[in-house]
């Protein structure tokens, strides 16, 4: 019997049609729209705890008030909020029904190599998001906040709106969650074979340069919040080099240890 049979093996690396590929696609996309819209809902019940969670760097910094200047900005805020809780409570589905996705078509050594990965994004995701909220954010407010007081012979007070607020606790945690995941894909990257680590070692200087040209555009303007992103993108830099020479350790003594079969005789 000759040809290739057109149906995917779970870890076998098989091939699936076109139409297959779609429809399984849009399977897993409407799963994770369903998880997303059930933690919606949920979070929009809970809007005001979960905005009171994230004031609270705000309130710890002195500052206890926050206004609104448009009628509808604080109903926004709420929608804005359960949204951005609900993605962060989906994502562990939404992962899930990727890898599903992806798994089938995949080699087992492939799914072995990936799913250390799979699982360390949402860990470095929340670290990253938790440095932002429990260190970056607090130090940047009263930072910030400092401004406040006699100037000339008028006070200065920072009145900030719920929706400025949200916008830059927001992308402070997305920011910082994100800037979290460089190890992940920097090893990725180097497992696929498009770089190597002698190449990442010597764009070191390059990528501190983009550490603070990234950390300009995804923080405020002042230099302190540049600082608390650049800073921890360089030492993430340096984990990751770090991390890319003990795997491929590992990997050369796994090789060196392993059994060699003996040749057949014919």
């Amino acid at each position: 019997m000759t040809g290739e049979t057109e149906t995917e093996e779970d870890g076998a690396g098989g091939k699936m049609p076109l139409l297959d590929h779609l429809v399984e696609l849009r399977s897993r996309l409407l799963k994770s729209l369903i998880a997303i819209g059930i933690a919606f809902g949920v979070c929009l019940y809970y809007a005001k705890p979960i905005f009171g969670i994230l004031v609270q760097p705000l309130v710890r910094a002195g500052q206890g008030k926050l206004i609104y200047t448009q009628l509808f900005e604080a109903f926004f805020v709420e929608i804005k909020v359960a949204l951005f809780a609900a993605t962060m409570i989906a994502f562990p589905v939404i992962a899930n029904q990727l890898w599903k996705f992806v798994a089938p078509g995949l080699f087992k050594q492939e799914k072995r190599a990936l799913l250390p990965f799979l699982i360390a994004t949402p860990v470095l995701f929340a670290i990253g998001a938790s440095f932002a909220y429990f260190i970056t954010i607090p130090i940047a407010l009263k930072f910030l906040l400092g401004y406040q007081g006699n100037v000339g012979g008028i006070t200065q007070e920072a009145l900030p709106s719920v929706g400025n607020y949200l916008s830059f606790t927001m992308q402070f945690i997305m920011a910082f969650g994100i800037a979290f995941l460089l190890p992940i894909l920097l090893m990725l990257i180097e497992r696929s074979g498009l770089v190597t680590r002698e190449q990442l070692v010597s764009a070191r200087r390059y990528m501190i340069v983009a550490a603070f040209a990234i950390a300009a555009v995804f923080t405020p303007p002042d230099i302190l919040s540049q600082l608390l992103l650049a800073v921890p993108l360089v030492f993430l830099y340096e984990m990751s080099l770090f991390a890319i020479w003990f795997t491929q350790r590992r990997r050369k003594t796994g090789a060196e240890t392993a059994p060699v079969e003996p040749l057949e005789e014919a």
